[in-house]
């Protein structure tokens, strides 16, 4: 738990490996998740590395499981998942993984081959089938093949398809049929009709109808029936609608142009057979081939399905395996090769306590590896800055990932992660505090803490579901701090709680109680008389309806101030810790003392305000010490900044003052509050500019007044330091006026800010009254056992709007607000965060997050 108040101390070392036991010491830290390497061949191309044959066939062999597992992801084969990692195969391993996924690959496209061939010949034979059968039907509606042009068939569209043939000039006949079908179709002579049958998309089937119409010149006759069973695409595997049809013409000229139709729309054409006993016994023989297909194909899916299953088996180790694979020669890609190329050279980044534990690591790879040379990490010096490493668990690690969201820590420099644990969800709790609705949202928090791994195995790409799934402990400890606010508030779904009894007197009768809606508690009339209600607030305020807003408001607002000034004053007093470690006795004495000194005097002087006034001024009190002699203490803040004359007090009040000698002290406080200002803004900048003249008059360094006191926290000791080269005096003064504008300014702004806590609570506490009014209480008029069931569709639609705005709306909105509080107003007073993450190599990071982050170590 050290490092989550101030990040792990970081170490630069180079690390010599043998080539022969360098694949299995890179595996062994891969799987310790310690060590982060840097890239000693930044201007080398990826392809000419050294290890880059290997990297591609661990590419290849990925390429082959992720076709495994498309193909069983398309049967809907479950994959074996037990969980575990197992260890990265030796490079010998390689060439058995890469056989194995080969026969595997092979075996199945083969399969998958012949399966499409054998569906594709199932599809002709079942459309053939369905065109013997539908064309039968056409057949057996009396129509012959041959016509005599004078006959009357007894369909009339025959009939009209004869009479236009017979109704064309001879240039049109000879242009559409020839000489010879001229002379056919002459009256007296017999006229025969040719015919195509085949299958077509049933929504190609009206855009087909007219094409063949128009080119045709309505020459055609066509008949067509649906498929009332969708067909199997061999190619796709989707499932399509088709139509039979058969198209009647005269001549070959007709014919050209009909097939050449349906050539364009992919129409399928097939064989069939003029005369009836032709077409049953070609009938008989596709039925008998269907037959001995749909056998084939079913033996061919029951080998497909062993196979797949026997892959899906292995399937997850074997991906593993491979990316563990290609993480090491990725990471070996970095590393250097002496000069007598038999041995590796690399540098990384390791955390100073766990160097013991990195050396057994690689002392168990130099065994595996059956090498015979030691290892040897050696520390260097450096003057980068180290990488910010903070360890944490699984409870601490969204309270760690809301602070990296607005910047990683510098290194070495405090950590607001653990002290937000407690301050976020509290702040939270005071926008969102009802018992209820607090209640909510610590169940279902807890609902997912209880089932964490479950729900951690089942992986989805659901972001929304993975945000709340990781803040879990986050949503849990705001919903209980919720509880708690809730009970201080006395509220629970906009009512509240009397459990140990009101401590009001209400001196009026009942008549005047029920008739004047503009009556206020007194606050002079109570059981007890010094006897508060025992926690939270008498409940009795939930029905004061004239003064319960005014009441709550001068509390919500003051206790808002309140925790936002000692909020404010702990971030302070964290710069402190930041500048007594890292020895920068300039900001210490220039930065820290004067910003303390100017939130004291000012702000948490009218905190104490707030306190002397609530002790001081009571109604039982006499004239001059009660709440009607109380002063305002923004009025009263507004004067003392201003040097004002504070306005006569009320009739009966003596003095506006709460205390003796009030005035005097303001002034006094007034102006150590200005004196700071200019400490602030010169006094680092002076100091700065006089060390550096001296130096030059001595030509020694001066210590004690370094960069790293201008710039902020820089290494201190242990493998890092922070290097800055020497910044103009010009640039210093320019930044120290910025910071000590910000500061200034930003004390009055923060303040202000922290009101959103006194707004954000009051607007969801009158929210959850507007919708207990408006909805609840509608279904509570009603009596009877149709009360009871309008009362609960009225609670169901009640519960959904509580749940979707009260909750979750509500709870984003004051979660975000909360956020804020953080990131501005807390972390600005002493928090940079300009340092960069430690990135390990880890095994468990490079799994999780897939193929795309195999082998990204830099």
């Amino acid at each position: 738990m050290g490092s989550l108040f101030r990040s792990e101390e970081m170490a630069l070392c180079q690390l010599f490996l043998q080539s022969e036991a360098a694949y299995a010491c890179v595996s062994e830290l891969g799987e310790l998740g310690l060590v982060q390497f840097r890239d000693l061949n930044p201007d080398v191309n990826a392809f000419q590395r050294k290890f880059v044959n290997e990297v591609r066939r661990c590419d290849e062999m990925e390429r082959k499981l992720r076709y495994l597992e498309k193909e069983i992801k398309k049967d809907g084969i479950p994959m074996l998942d037990t969980g575990e990692s197992p260890e990265a195969p030796q490079p010998r391993e390689m060439i058995d993984l890469e056989a194995t996924f080969e026969k595997l690959e092979n075996e199945l496209r083969e399969v998958n081959q012949n399966a499409e061939a054998l569906k594709r010949n199932f599809l002709e034979l079942t459309e053939l089938k369905h065109i013997l059968r539908k064309t039968q039907v056409f057949f057996d509606e009396s129509v012959p093949m041959v016509y005599k042009s004078s006959a009357h068939h007894s369909s009339h569209k025959y009939r009209r398809y004869l009479q236009m043939a017979d109704n064309q000039n001879e240039d049109e006949q000879a242009q559409l049929l020839g000489e010879e079908g001229v002379r056919a179709s002459q009256p007296g002579q017999n006229l025969k009709l040719g015919f195509v049958a085949g299958v077509i998309s049933r929504e190609k089937l009206p855009a087909f109808e007219r094409m063949l119409w128009r080119a045709c010149r309505g020459n055609v006759f066509l008949r067509q029936a649906m498929i009332e069973s969708p067909l199997e695409d061999p190619t796709s595997g989707d499932q399509v609608y088709k139509s039979v049809f058969i198209i009647f013409f005269q001549g070959d000229q007709l014919k050209t142009r009909v097939k050449k139709i349906c050539e364009g729309f992919r129409a399928t054409l097939y064989p069939c057979p003029e005369a009836p006993a032709d077409r049953r016994e070609m009938a008989m023989g596709v039925m008998t081939r269907i037959e001995d297909l749909n056998t084939v194909l079913g033996q061919t899916q029951d080998h497909r399905h062993r196979v797949l299953v026997a892959a899906a088996k292995n399937l997850k180790n074997w991906f593993v395996k491979v990316r563990k694979i290609k993480a090491i020669y990725h990471t070996l890609n970095l590393f250097n090769l002496d000069v007598t190329q038999k041995c590796l050279i690399a540098e990384c980044w390791v955390p100073l306590l766990d160097i013991e534990t990195i050396q057994l690591a690689l002392r168990r790879g130099t065994e595996r590896s059956g090498s015979s040379v030691p290892p040897i990490l050696n520390r260097m010096q450096t003057f980068e800055n180290p990488p910010t490493y903070n360890r944490t668990n699984k409870f601490t690690k969204a309270f760690q990932a809301l602070i990296d969201a607005y910047g990683v820590a510098s290194y070495r420099e405090m950590n607001p992660a653990p002290y937000t644990i407690i301050t976020f969800p509290f702040l939270f709790a005071v926008m969102f505090g009802d018992i209820g609705h607090g209640a909510i949202m610590a169940l279902f928090g807890l609902w997912m803490i209880r089932k964490e791994k479950g729900l951690a195995a089942q992986k989805t790409d659901n972001e929304i579901w993975n945000i709340f799934f990781g803040g879990r402990y986050i949503i849990f400890l705001m919903g209980v701090f919720s509880m708690y606010t809730g009970f201080i508030y006395n509220d629970i779904f906009s009512k509240s709680l009397n459990i140990f009894g009101s401590h009001w007197h209400v001196s009026y009768n009942k008549s005047t109680v029920w008739n004047n809606k503009l009556l206020q508690l007194s606050p002079k009339t109570s059981d007890y008389e010094g006897t508060p209600y025992p926690f939270g607030m008498d409940p009795i305020w939930q029905v004061a309806t004239s003064n319960k807003i005014i009441f709550q408001n001068a509390y919500k607002m003051k206790i808002s101030i309140i925790f936002g000034v000692c909020h404010m004053l702990f971030g302070v007093i964290m710069s402190w810790h930041n500048h007594t470690y890292f020895r920068n006795r300039l900001s210490l004495v220039y930065e820290f003392i004067p910003q303390l000194v100017f939130l004291i005097l000012l702000f948490f002087y009218m905190v104490l305000l707030m306190f002397i006034k609530w002790n001081r001024y009571a109604a039982t009190n006499e004239l001059r010490w009660s709440e009607a002699c109380a002063p305002s203490i923004l009025i009263t803040f507004i004067d003392m900044v201003l040097f004002n004359e504070p306005k006569k007090p009320p009739v009966g009040c003596k003095t506006v003052y709460m205390f003796w000698g009030q005035h005097f002290i303001q002034v006094v406080f007034v102006l150590g509050a200005l004196c700071c200002i200019p400490v602030m803004l010169l006094g680092k900048p002076m100091k700065i500019m006089q060390a550096r003249k001296q130096a030059n008059e001595e030509v020694q360094p001066i210590t004690g007044s370094s960069d790293a006191e201008i710039g902020g926290p820089a290494g201190h000791g242990n493998g890092g330091g922070g290097h800055h080269e020497e910044e103009e005096m010009s640039e210093i003064f320019i930044h120290q006026g910025i910071h000590t504008i910000e500061y200034v300014l930003g004390s009055v702004s923060h303040t202000a800010s922290y009101l959103r806590l006194w707004a954000l609570s009051l607007a969801h506490a009158q929210l959850a009254d507007v919708l207990w009014t408006m909805v609840l209480s509608i279904g509570l008029q009603k009596e009877g056992w149709l009360g009871g069931i309008f009362l609960t569709i009225v609670f169901a639609f009640w519960a959904i709007l509580t749940v979707g705005i009260l909750v979750l709306m509500e709870g984003l909105s004051a979660f975000l607000h909360t956020l804020r509080l953080h990131w501005v107003e807390f972390q600005s007073k002493f928090y940079l965060g300009q340092g960069y993450a430690f990135q390990p190599f880890a095994f468990d990071a490079i799994i999780e997050n897939g193929s795309a982050a195999s082998g990204e170590t830099d």
